[in-house]
């Protein structure tokens, strides 16, 4: 196929590919603790990020993971220590991180709220294999943490003060969380943009709940349907010439609402199942256990 004889078309779709590992596999933490919006504050602070990379002529992918982590980090705190809401940490997020995107990439030598645009919005036509290079070794990091610590942090999301209680680090481990959502928010931008990536932490992950029970069934279909939706939406977004974050973000909505559709079956053999274990008749092929799997 023509579409993979294009240079920019491989790298786009490897970035895709990236996209749709990571962002589900953060996300699905961020919604067990109830912070499926910290995407989108990161994603604001992180547009101050890649306007100081055109400011100072130096990388927009790493200068905007500098910026994103640090702007983690401190809301992060903010909400451990109780001096203020959350909900106040991520306005400030908000306004403050997309106030300074537009004010300083106007400033900057040969900037242009064109280069801020593509940045929020995702452009397949932008990735350069320098972003490839920076996108594996962030994503890389971020497998690491979400996969090889999933039992840790899923008793952190799920009961901070019990967790505290077993001896871990209850607050080294919530700044981990942050700081790799913040990566995250760097390596969707690219291909989704920093405005919508916090769609794909949250809807792959809501679809898979509609399918599964246990945390890591949900994980593991989340991220399946993360890069499914992600790869599709890429690839047609050179065919129809679309953006590339609304086509993979209408496509990740697409998919939630055929599984909601098809939950509904599943629901209620589930709800024949529990009665016939209140019965006492459970058949072995519907006795699905409720305990969570991690």
């Amino acid at each position: 196929m023509e579409l993979f004889d294009l240079a920019f078309m491989q790298r786009a779709l490897i970035a895709a590919a990236l996209v749709g590992i990571t962002a589900p596999a953060i996300g699905t933490y961020l919604v067990q603790r109830r912070q499926a919006v910290m995407g989108d504050g990161l994603g604001h602070v992180a547009m101050t990020g890649v306007a100081l990379g055109f400011f100072f002529q130096a990388s927009p992918v790493w200068m905007a993971t500098l910026v994103a982590v640090l702007g983690a980090v401190g809301m992060e705190l903010i909400r451990s220590r109780g001096k203020t809401s959350g909900d106040v940490a991520l306005a400030m997020l908000f306004y403050g991180g997309l106030a300074g995107g537009v004010l300083i990439i106007n400033m900057a030598p040969g900037g242009s709220t064109t280069n801020l645009i593509s940045a929020m919005f995702g452009s397949i036509t932008t990735v350069s294999t320098a972003d490839v290079t920076a996108m594996v070794a962030l994503a890389a990091f971020v497998v690491a943490v979400t996969i090889g610590l999933r039992r840790q942090l899923f008793a952190v999301c799920q009961d901070e003060e019990f967790a505290r209680v077993t001896g871990l680090p209850v607050r080294a481990l919530n700044l981990l969380i942050a700081v790799t959502a913040a990566v995250t928010v760097t390596v969707a931008m690219r291909i989704v943009g920093l405005l919508l990536v916090s769609a794909m932490m949250v809807i792959p992950v809501a679809a898979a709940q509609r399918m599964t029970r246990g945390f890591a069934a949900t994980l593991g279909l989340a991220i399946a349907i993360g890069v499914s939706v992600s790869l599709t939406g890429t690839a047609a977004t050179y065919y129809i010439d679309a953006p590339s974050g609304a086509t993979i973000v209408l496509l990740a909505i697409a998919v939630f609402v055929a599984m909601t559709a098809l939950s509904a079956p599943l629901a209620r053999r589930r709800a024949r199942a529990a009665a016939a274990a209140r019965d006492g008749h459970v058949c072995p092929q519907d006795g699905a256990r409720d305990d969570v799997r991690i």
